[in-house]
């Protein structure tokens, strides 16, 4: 017989309750809820089924699953989320990173893997800061701007550049509506962006974890086509010649935006396909 307060029959117990709330993914969230709260690697969980949880930890893990259960991410009840290699903080008022936004990251520096200057990068809607971050991360002698509309979001990400990058590495901010605020003299060799692209009109078909929980400012548009061709010709001003922006995008939109970007003087473009296959990134160069 199990012990009523082992981790074994408390996972048990918490999966049954969260499949019963239509938590799609029960048992993992259950795991990594516990393995969070308790300091432990979720694998680690396998090795320890026998051992009990104290009071306060049980109080803590049954808050989680309530939480978890009324939709909450779990990202957001641990308060992070694994992005390229580093551990992100992430809180209501930022959009949890994606996969897709870590190919992105990929895609930029296997493009850029023969480059070995100092370059000029801004990541534009930057959010919790996942992507210049991690750009800075990687290529240290990059100079790298974060920039978002949220000042909220901007704090997050603030918050991940001194955790993640240290007192050696620093990353500029600054809050603006897209280009609008930056001094006229700004200049990129690159800008990268994961600007809001879903479509208002989606919102009854996602999922709840998704539209009661993050940010909407930085998930829907309109219209994100016409949102999307703004972006790219304020980008474009602000690119030196050569320079070149990497942007996700909705993957319906990615064709039109490079054929009307390429008719608006740029002068190269591309789309590039995520891992499941769908047109996701679009590349332009000035």
């Amino acid at each position: 017989m199990q012990h009523p307060d082992s981790i074994l029959t408390l996972l048990k117990k918490s999966e049954e309750f969260l499949k019963k709330k239509e938590i799609p993914s029960a048992r993992l969230d259950a795991e990594l809820l516990l393995a969070d709260l308790l300091g432990l690697q979720r694998v680690k969980l396998y090795v320890n089924f026998e051992r009990l949880l104290t009071e306060t930890e049980k109080n803590a893990y049954r808050e989680r699953i309530v939480e978890r259960s009324k939709n909450k991410p779990t990202a957001y009840i641990t308060g992070q989320k694994s992005f390229y290699n580093s551990v992100f903080f992430v809180n209501e008022k930022v959009l949890i990173p994606r996969p897709e936004t870590e190919e992105l990251v990929e895609k930029v520096l296997n493009d850029l893997k023969e480059n070995s200057e100092t370059i000029e990068v801004l990541d534009l809607c930057s959010g919790s800061g996942c992507i210049g971050i991690s750009l800075k991360l990687a290529k240290k002698n990059w100079n790298v701007l974060l920039s978002d509309i949220s000042e909220d979001a901007l704090s997050v990400a603030r918050e991940n550049a001194s955790k993640i990058l240290g007192k050696e590495l620093a990353v500029e901010f600054l809050q603006s509506d897209l280009l609008t605020s930056f001094p006229p003299q700004s200049k990129f060799d690159l800008i990268v962006t994961n600007p809001p692209y879903i479509p208002v009109s989606d919102k009854p078909e996602m999922m709840k974890d998704v539209v009661d929980y993050e940010p909407h400012l930085a998930l829907f548009r309109e219209n994100p086509e016409t949102f999307s061709i703004e972006l790219i010709s304020q980008c474009y001003e602000r690119l030196i010649d050569g320079g070149r922006l990497y942007m996700e995008t909705l993957p319906s939109i990615s064709e039109s935006l490079v054929s009307k970007s390429l008719k608006e003087g740029w002068k190269e473009g591309t789309v590039g396909k995520d891992l499941s296959g769908k047109e996701r990134f679009v590349v332009l160069t000035k």
